[in-house]
Formats: C-alpha cells, sequence, structure tokens
C-alpha cells in the first residue's frame, strides 16, 4: 500500500499539463488563453500535485488530532486568501465583485438584500411555503440569516463559506478514514485541501461550497449511521434533516442521495450493517418516503426525471444555434461512459468563457486523478470486492452523475462539482493500490490525458467553425 501521493507521479501530471498547455496555445495561437488564466492554470495544478506529494508523506505520522488541525487551518488559509484575491481579481475585470457573466450569484445575492431586514418567518414562507419549487431556496435562506450579522457585505459571506469548505475537508477524512483506511483517508483529505474546484468557489457567491457541505455532511453521517453499532434518535435525525437540505440546494442531489443510503441498505454487508439495524432502517426510510411522497420535492424530482430528455435536447439546440455544430453529438450515451473523469479543461479563449478558463486547471486535475479512480474501481469489483461495503459512496455518485451524463450539462463543471469528494475518496483509495501489475495502466493514462485535452479545444474551435 502506499500512503502518500508519489514525487513520481506529481512530477509527471505538472509535465503533462505544461507539455499540452503549450502545445494547444500554439497549434490554436490565435484563441490561446489570456496571460492570467495561464498563471492561473499553471499555479492550480503545480500547487496541487506538488503539495499534495509533499502534505501526504510530511504528514503520514502526525498525530489524528495534530493532523486534522494543520489540515483544517491550511485549507482555510488557501480559502480566505483565494476568496480577497477574487474580490478584487472581479472586480478589476469585470466592475463588480462577481465573476464574469455572473447571472445565479447576483441573484441570490439580490434576493439576500431583500430579505436583509425582513421577518424570518416571513422569508420561510416566501421561500419555502408560497412556492412551487424549493430548488435553491435553501441557500437564499441561509444567505438571509447570515445577513442578519453580515449586513449587505459581499467579502464577508464568502469567507464564512470557506469556513465550510475547510470544515468539508475534514468531513471528507471522516468518510474516507471508514471506508479506505486510515491512509487513504489522509490522502483524500490532502487531495480536498489543494483541490482547485473546491477553492474557486469560496470566491464567489454560488451556492457550490455550502451544497458540496451538506453533500458531504450527509454522506459521512449516513456512512456512520450504517456503520455503527450504536444508534438513536439523533444519529437518525442528522442525517434525514441533511438530505432533506440537499433537496432545498438541488433537487436531483437529494435524490441521489436517497438512492445511495437504500442502495447501502440493501448491499452493504451484514457484518458491517447488522441484520437488526438493517431492518429498522429500512422500516425508518419507508415511513419518511410516505411521509413525502405527494409533496414538492416527489413532485419536483418527478418533473426534472421526466424532462431529463427533453431538457438535453433542448440544451443541444440552444448550443447549436449559436454556432456549436459538433454539440449535438454530447448526447448522454456518448458523455456518460466519461463520467468518472469529466469535465474537460478549456484551454482556449472561446465565446468568453472565461470561468472556465480560469478553471482548466482545476479541470486537468480532475482527469489525470481519473486514472486513479478507474483502479479503485476496478479493484472493489474485481480484486478485492469490497464493493458492497463501499455501496453508500459509490451508488450516489453513480446516481449523480448518471443523471448529470444524461442532461444537457454532462461537461458543465458547476453540475459536476458535488460528484468531486467521492472521486477523491476513490482517486485516494487508487492511489494506495498502485503496484507494479496497475502501474502499466497508469502509464498508459499519462498519453489519454493530454490527447482527452487536446481533443477537448479542437472539438469547442472546430464546432464553432474557428479553424
Amino acid at each position: 500500500m502506499i500512503p502518500f501521493f508519489p514525487k513520481q507521479l506529481a512530477n509527471k501530471a505538472i509535465y503533462i499539463y505544461l507539455g499540452v498547455l503549450t502545445a494547444v496555445s500554439l497549434v490554436f495561437f490565435r484563441h490561446a488563453m489570456s496571460i492570467d488564466f495561464l498563471i492561473m492554470g499553471v499555479m492550480w495544478v503545480t500547487g496541487f500535485f506538488l503539495l499534495s506529494n509533499y502534505c501526504s508523506k510530511k504528514w503520514q505520522e502526525t498525530p489524528r488530532k495534530k493532523f486534522l488541525i494543520s489540515i483544517f487551518l491550511i485549507a482555510l488559509g488557501i480559502r480566505w486568501v483565494w476568496a480577497i484575491f477574487a474580490y478584487i481579481y472581479f472586480f478589476l475585470k469585470t466592475g463588480m465583485p462577481f465573476e464574469f457573466s455572473a447571472g445565479d450569484s447576483i441573484w441570490y445575492y439580490e434576493e439576500t438584500l431583500g430579505n436583509v431586514h425582513a421577518n424570518i418567518v416571513d422569508v420561510w414562507n416566501y421561500l419555502f411555503v408560497n412556492t412551487d419549487s424549493i430548488s435553491d431556496s435553501g441557500y437564499v435562506f441561509y444567505l438571509s440569516l447570515l445577513s442578519k450579522l453580515t449586513g449587505e457585505s459581499i467579502l464577508l459571506p464568502r469567507l464564512v463559506n470557506s469556513i465550510f469548505s475547510a470544515a468539508t475537508v475534514l468531513l471528507i477524512y471522516l468518510l474516507a478514514e471508514r471506508n479506505i483506511g486510515e491512509e487513504g483517508g489522509r490522502l483524500a483529505a490532502v487531495f480536498a485541501c489543494y483541490m482547485p474546484n473546491l477553492i474557486f468557489y469560496c470566491g464567489t457567491h454560488l451556492k457550490e461550497t455550502m451544497m458540496v457541505f451538506l453533500m458531504v455532511a450527509y454522506l459521512e453521517r449516513a456512512d456512520y449511521l450504517l456503520r455503527s453499532k450504536k444508534y438513536n434518535i439523533l444519529t437518525i435525525i442528522v442525517p434525514a434533516l441533511l438530505v432533506l437540505s440537499l433537496f432545498t440546494f438541488r433537487t436531483i442531489l437529494g435524490a441521489a442521495a436517497v438512492f445511495s443510503f437504500v442502495t447501502a441498505l440493501v448491499f452493504t454487508n451484514t457484518k458491517v450493517i447488522g441484520k437488526a439495524k438493517r431492518y429498522v432502517l429500512i422500516g425508518w426510510g419507508l415511513l419518511a418516503v410516505f411521509t413525502v411522497t405527494g409533496g414538492t420535492i416527489v413532485n419536483e424530482s418527478e418533473s426534472l426525471w421526466d424532462q431529463r430528455e427533453d431538457n438535453q435536447i433542448a440544451k443541444r439546440t440552444h448550443q447549436t444555434n449559436k454556432g456549436n455544430q459538433w454539440a449535438k453529438y454530447a448526447t448522454g450515451t456518448v458523455m456518460a461512459p466519461m463520467m468518472f473523469v469529466l469535465p474537460f479543461p478549456t484551454m482556449v479563449d472561446v465565446d468568453e468563457q472565461y470561468n472556465q478558463q480560469m478553471l482548466s486547471g482545476g479541470n486537468y486535475v480532475r482527469n489525470f486523478l481519473g486514472g486513479f479512480v478507474l483502479i479503485a474501481l476496478f479493484s472493489a469489483i474485481f480484486i478485492t470486492k469490497n464493493w458492497r461495503n463501499l455501496s453508500l459512496i459509490g451508488s450516489f455518485v453513480i446516481a449523480y452523475l448518471g443523471i448529470v451524463s444524461t442532461s444537457g450539462f454532462a461537461n458543465s463543471e458547476r453540475f459536476l462539482l458535488p460528484g468531486l469528494p467521492v472521486l477523491l475518496i476513490m482517486a485516494a483509495y487508487g492511489v494506495t493500490l498502485l503496484n507494479a501489475k496497475n502501474y502499466k495502466f497508469i502509464k498508459i493514462w499519462y498519453y489519454v490525458v493530454p490527447v482527452m485535452a487536446f481533443a477537448w479545444a479542437f472539438f469547442k474551435l472546430g464546432s464553432r467553425g474557428l479553424f
């Protein structure tokens, strides 16, 4: 077992990124990214891999409590620095402290402004009672409560969100430690600490940071409930409330969370969950389902599921009408098999997709780690055959990414983000399983990753007839 991220892998990942970034920029020179986006990409990639190697090796023997305190403080410090930098950077670039082409984030902020001086009961009725859809309501309600302390400030809520993002790192450790062991748990936490995509949203007003926190908190508490020999009303109520909160952020996320818990109840080994507790939780789960059936949550979930194919067709048609002629080929059948490595990095300047260019390095990190995710999946199913005991996190990520891949947002980084924490756990597991035999696959992956990045740049430009 390899308990840390090897320097050889870190260096190789950086060299490949620099090589493919240079190649894309030279071949498609007229559409090369601006210097600031190039610098950000290099910063994200080198920072992630070098720090993951250094810290995972340094913290191997660090006492558990000291490790958790250290990684929390470092994660928080990085996120606060980024939040302040992004505030200034976006203001200089766009004239306001919001990301490029800001839509949802401005809406969240304006909704909050309207609720600053409102009565909490009125805000609750407005968001959850007198509405046909509760998706997004949870985040607006959270911001409204926070505004009672922060007023009309834009930066302070982002600094508070950063605290939750740093706490997410600790939750990922706890979840991973129970599923893949102490070494894998620490490595997953290190990955999460330095993961560019998780850091990026701390500098925006978008809901992703809080949504990911609640999602990981749910998985961690649900996993604890399944594995703990002792359980009570509190250990049952907490994950139930967390999963309900997910529906108020993104409906399909809540649906995937419920599916994962049911799957875990059915497939988790009896030695882990216990026969009596399995029946108790199944009975409680059925009662909970019957309680919410027919309500807003179920109706909204059914509507989204029924319209998933129409949404995909509409999205592809819209992209085609805008000049993206090849978008019609990005169907669910094509994108679903790639769901563990998506999204691809945007390394060219096209359609003013500046946010995607800022995150090109982070998406490359996801692509590179995807090889280790595949090793973990293969091992869990065919070698160690412990997939049953990983069924909670496994079924969640497969269900959620599967739903997204069949929608019109298969390569949308924002929509794919909730699956990232579990993928980081699986990537860490894959690294710990490295040996001479499966390293041959990673050697092949070294060639697959740059091909994906270059092909995506070709696709984005070619589909618009720009070369």
